[in-house]
């Protein structure tokens, strides 16, 4: 096994609120290979995309890194001084945020924000930029990349700017992308269409991706690995899969249960009972007990944590443990 491109080790984050520290991202770790599509699974709330933005340390005012460590090259993300920072975020790792509309500066044409990028991380020339900025929409699949260039945010649909996106991403060359919900809000034909350019920009570059994603479709298309997320924490991690094959955790297996399926006419939607918890008020004991069918009364006592559960994989569920879970295909 190659070294970790990015190793991640006991993650805390918090949010500071009117009514106290609020722990949003609780003790999480991960590996990413060179290379290598990890997946960071779950509903809205449960800590994904700060977890992601803590790396890079692009939190909001609020929030506040409280430990842990993020490796890159040897050396923790986390303890750099803004210098060093400056030199890895952006060129060495880049981050494609999930809303277009926010991202892109609304009076600044689409080509020189692409150039924009390419020149604060490559020490390119203005023309060199403005040449690459034609090349990178290209390469992103937007028609007419010249003209395109021209465009301002508005002139596009949500398509194409969710390219150009990806684009300011890729403008520095950097060896793993983070990539927060990139196909959110995008119709089925245009979804299809950035996991190809997602896949294709991997299989060219060899860049690693962080996926942060609630859709297990596109976990199924593009993912080497995934890590679900629950209140905090991971509480399964497989193999893409393994995990499809067999989801152990009951939040898992919910997330599966939930999802409509068109080849059973007339099956109703099961939705997962309850809420994300609050990040300020966490139940005691295991997180998911009040929203588990498995639960017996140890799992408001007992916390668990990811332990090993077969080759590749962990999970945080002491009933995985005992055994009292039927199979996957017998429940499904």
């Amino acid at each position: 096994m190659p070294d970790p491109l990015l190793s991640v080790r006991d993650l805390r984050t918090s949010f500071i609120t009117g009514a106290g520290a609020a722990r949003v991202v609780d003790g999480v770790s991960f590996d990413i290979a060179p290379g290598e599509v990890l997946a960071l699974v779950g509903e809205s709330g449960s800590g994904k995309t700060a977890a992601a933005s803590s790396i890079l340390r692009l939190l909001p005012r609020a929030g506040r890194i409280e430990g842990g460590e993020a490796f890159y090259g040897g050396r923790d993300i986390l303890a750099m001084g803004p210098r060093e920072l400056r030199r890895i975020r952006g060129k060495e790792i880049a981050m494609m945020l999930q809303d277009p509309n926010a991202a892109l500066d609304p009076v600044i044409s689409v080509g020189e924000q692409v150039a924009e990028a390419a020149r604060a991380h490559g020490g390119m020339s203005r023309r060199r930029a403005k040449a690459l900025a034609v090349e990178l929409l290209e390469s992103v699949g937007i028609p007419l990349p010249r003209e395109r260039a021209k465009a301002y945010p508005h002139q596009l649909s949500g398509g194409m700017k969710q390219r150009v996106l990806l684009a300011v991403a890729l403008a520095a060359g950097p060896r793993l992308l983070i990539a927060d919900e990139p196909t959110t809000a995008l119709d089925a034909t245009i979804e299809a269409q950035v996991i190809a350019l997602l896949r294709s920009i991997r299989a060219r570059t060899g860049m690693a991706i962080l996926l942060i994603t609630h859709d297990l479709g596109v976990v199924a298309e593009l993912a080497d690995r995934v890590a679900v997320m629950y209140a905090g924490r991971i509480v399964e991690e497989a193999p893409v899969g393994d995990l499809f094959d067999d989801p152990l955790h009951p939040y898992t297996r919910a997330l599966f249960e939930s999802i409509p399926r068109v080849h059973v006419p007339g099956e109703s939607l099961r939705a997962i009972p309850g809420d994300v918890p609050d990040p300020a008020a966490y139940p005691r004991g295991c997180r998911f007990h009040p929203r588990c069918s498995f639960a017996i009364p140890e799992c408001q006592d007992r916390d668990p944590r990811l332990v090993p559960a077969g080759t590749g994989r962990g999970c945080a569920c002491i009933r995985v443990g005992e055994g009292a879970i039927p199979p996957w295909r017998a429940v499904s």
